[in-house]
């Protein structure tokens, strides 16, 4: 597949436009041409996105509200499904690529419709519902975790651990060694996304004001936080002396995870995989509200390398994470093994791995 055209179909979240984004950067290296199609919200981030056009197209969640609200959602991704035909059909793409969310639901069951190639890629541990819906019909399917469950029974498509395509800065910051935190100093970095930075910015300053001030010293903290708590948490560290980087929005976030001793995060599935190629240790307090209990398996896979440490959002209280940060200075050791641990289980060229099978698929070869 040495030219055409590949449609890449994500929901307008980072969570899914990150590794489609670092797909499409892989396939336009290669000479590919690539199209994002995504809704509203993915609008927002097109600008970063390495394509040469960015559809939109109509989409809707059919699940929670009344029975009204679901009638109109599938409406609308009938619409959308009809939008996707239209489009597939005058773009005719060699293959047509899936990340989850409803918004990759119309193009990529337009694509199976129309017989054109087409392959998911799921990054959670657990497969989300838009990919549950679509799995039966698609011609593989790419996984973020070495485990996926929810895939269900009888599934035709072939599977294949891709690892989770991670943004270039990522992998700058993959380059930037662990620095053992055995001179006095500790960075510690607190980021919570759009579901997480509350219950941060709740229990976390109280867990540093339980530390004794000989414990403190040294340590600087770099923690997301949303506006309506920004004042109350940068005004803790003050009062505790501490030094302290408080913002809703780190843009060079990977920089600061390579700088950090230890991280403190939800368990969503770029944090994990961003993580793991870094290669820093974690507490992870994945997000206990999910229907499918995704951050939970996503946590649970990097535990199991012996990177990450992983508690559950009703035990994660402030003399919790006291202790367990008083734990953590007192052992850089272990926490040089946990960063090392977690960079073992990074996947450093998933989107290589991706590319190789998206190209593989599309023209039925094996790559040369």
């Amino acid at each position: 597949m040495t030219s055409g055209l590949v449609l890449v179909a994500a929901g307008g979240t980072g969570g899914h436009l990150f590794p489609a984004e670092a797909l499409a950067r892989e396939l336009a290296a290669r000479g590919i041409g690539v199209e994002l199609v995504t809704d509203a919200r993915g609008k927002r981030y097109d600008g970063d996105f390495s394509a040469r056009a960015v559809h939109q197209i109509a989409s809707a969640t059919p699940s929670g509200g009344g029975l009204l609200a679901r009638a109109k959602a599938v409406l609308t991704l009938l619409a959308g499904t009809a939008a996707a035909l239209r489009l597939i059909g005058r773009k005719r793409p060699a293959a047509v690529v899936g990340f989850g969310g409803y918004p990759s639901v119309p193009p990529v069951f337009a694509a199976t419709l129309l017989r054109v190639p087409a392959i998911l890629h799921e990054q959670n541990a657990v497969m989300g519902r838009a990919n549950r819906f679509l799995a039966a019909r698609v011609d593989a399917v790419a996984h973020g975790f070495p485990t996926l469950k929810g895939l269900g029974a009888g599934i035709k498509a072939q599977s294949y651990h891709t690892g989770n395509p991670v943004r270039p800065s990522v992998l700058a910051a993959a380059a930037v060694p662990y620095r053992v935190p055995d001179d006095g100093s500790f960075d510690l970095l607190v980021t919570g996304g759009s579901q997480g930075a509350r219950v941060m910015a709740d229990i976390v300053p109280p867990a540093i004001a339980l530390l004794a001030p000989a414990e403190r010293a040294g340590l600087k903290i770099t923690q997301q936080a949303r506006g309506e708590d920004l004042e109350r948490v940068a005004q803790a560290y003050r009062d505790l002396g501490v030094e302290a980087d408080v913002l809703p929005f780190f843009s060079d976030l990977p920089a600061r995870v390579a700088a950090a001793s230890l991280v403190i995060a939800r368990a969503g599935a770029s944090t994990v995989s961003e993580l793991a190629v870094i290669g820093r240790p974690s507490i992870l307090v994945p997000f206990p509200h999910a229907l499918d209990q995704d951050q939970a398996a996503n946590a649970a896979e990097l535990a199991a390398t012996g990177a990450a440490q992983v508690v559950r959002e009703a035990d994660f209280t402030s003399q919790w994470l006291a202790d367990a940060l008083r734990t953590a200075r007192q052992n850089p050791g272990a926490l040089a093994s946990r960063a090392a641990a977690a960079q073992k289980a990074g996947i450093h060229d998933a989107a290589e791995r991706l590319a190789d099978l998206v190209m593989n698929i599309a023209v039925g070869t094996e790559k040369a």
